[in-house]
């Protein structure tokens, strides 16, 4: 990680474990657009939006209460002239106990200024974080809602 990776964080009341467990509830927060397990080490899970982003993932750390990563095994978008920007980076989330709440901090790896899909990205990833922190303190996020993986977008993935 360097200082330039893109990062949020926010604090709730809420503790470690349902924080742990709110991440790994990525239907809930992210897109309901996610084929595989989300919830265990050395799973793979797959997302797509549309036409526009798809990614496979791999959870590469699982630390219940206090840290999952996740390592972007393949990516596809449409809407950059390197269509596999994010291969190869991670996706972390860092749980902490500070002062009585909750933090997390959410970090891409990898995910940089000088790609060209920074600004759409870090737009999107404030959006998510947001959506996780709604359902991580209300119970509700505000993921995606879309159509499964067709067997195409499947095999492309």
């Amino acid at each position: 990680m360097n200082d330039q990776d893109f990062t949020r964080s926010f604090s709730v009341d809420q503790t470690p474990a349902q924080v742990f467990a709110a991440i790994n509830n990525v239907r809930g927060w992210w897109s309901q657009e996610i084929e595989g397990d989300t919830d265990k080490a050395g799973a793979v899970f797959a997302y797509h939006y549309k036409d526009v982003h798809r990614c496979t993932l791999k959870i590469v750390e699982f630390v219940p209460s206090e840290k999952i990563v996740w390592h972007v095994l393949s990516n596809y978008f449409s809407f950059t002239q390197d269509t596999t920007e994010w291969t190869g980076t991670k996706i972390r989330f860092d749980i902490a106990r500070v002062g009585g709440k909750t933090e997390v901090r959410f970090t891409h790896d990898g995910l940089v200024p000088e790609d060209e899909c920074y600004e759409a990205c870090s737009e999107g990833w404030s959006t998510y974080v947001n959506s996780l922190r709604s359902l991580v303190s209300t119970g509700q996020g505000s993921p995606n809602i879309g159509q499964p993986l067709t067997e195409t977008e499947r095999a492309l993935s």
